[in-house]
């Protein structure tokens, strides 16, 4: 009978399967403005898992009676393509992608002033190229920076992140085996300009005290990725300031 490989999450020298330390994000990359035909697109890359956004509105929606007459509908779609996993993934939207997108929108309304756009839609489409953990905060971080390029009036953008747990040990940004095999799971998305958590899940169970260490760990992970936002964007407004300048000459 074949064994199965035992898996290692942490190893005795606090290294985990990826080889970082506890503490430790992936590698981070954005690039906002990457689809000429969007209203606001953006490119998040953390490790190996990579996530495009989409946003196209403020628009007029059918039926129109059916939209609020006081504010905007913000409308969320979370899609992993079919390549995106090791085993091929139905074109159909599966429960936990519908379940995600509603995920993805609570996590997002809180900072938009919808109220300027009313009997409007706004619609947000991410869509997974490569799985290895952290979609769904991965999604958010790239719908955040997509919305900004816009235009959407915003109090700040979303920044998201997932902590967890091996055993007494908090870790941050989780990987795909760490999702799956670790004690627990924790997304959270905040507004850092305001501090307002607008997500806070959690898979598996933490002890009192290490949830405590978990939200300020997170916090610090936050306050990275932020500023990989904020360069982004200012990455962004240079390429647009360039473009307009060179036209002009």
């Amino acid at each position: 009978m074949e064994l199965k490989e035992e898996i290692i999450l942490l190893t005795p020298e606090g290294k985990r399967s990826d080889g970082r330390r506890w503490d430790e994000l992936r590698p981070i990359r954005m690039r906002v403005g990457v689809l000429k035909r969007a209203d606001g697109s953006a490119l998040v890359e953390m490790g190996n898992t990579k996530v495009l956004a989409a946003v196209y509105g403020p628009r007029e929606s059918h039926p129109r009676h059916l939209l609020p007459p006081d504010r905007a509908i913000l409308r969320v779609a979370y899609r992993m393509a079919t390549f995106s996993v090791e085993e091929r993934k139905k074109p159909q939207p599966s429960r936990r992608e519908i379940e995600l997108s509603k995920v993805i929108k609570e996590a997002l309304e809180p900072a938009l002033y919808l109220e300027e756009f009313p009997r409007t839609a706004i619609d947000v489409y991410t869509l997974v190229l490569q799985a290895d953990g952290g979609t769904r905060t991965a999604s958010i971080n790239a719908a955040s920076l997509a919305l900004a390029d816009a235009g959407i009036p915003m109090k700040g953008l979303v920044t998201a992140v997932a902590v967890g747990r091996i055993g007494d040990q908090i870790i941050v940004d989780l990987n795909d085996l760490e999702d799956k095999y670790g004690d627990a799971d924790m997304p959270i998305a905040m507004v850092p300009v305001t501090g307002e958590i607008t997500l806070l899940q959690m898979d598996g169970t933490m002890p009192p005290d290490l949830f405590e260490e978990a939200l300020k760990v997170a916090k610090r992970a936050l306050e990275i990725i932020y500023n990989e936002q904020k360069k982004a964007l200012r990455e962004r407004y240079l390429r647009i300031k360039d473009e307009v300048l060179g036209e002009e000459k």
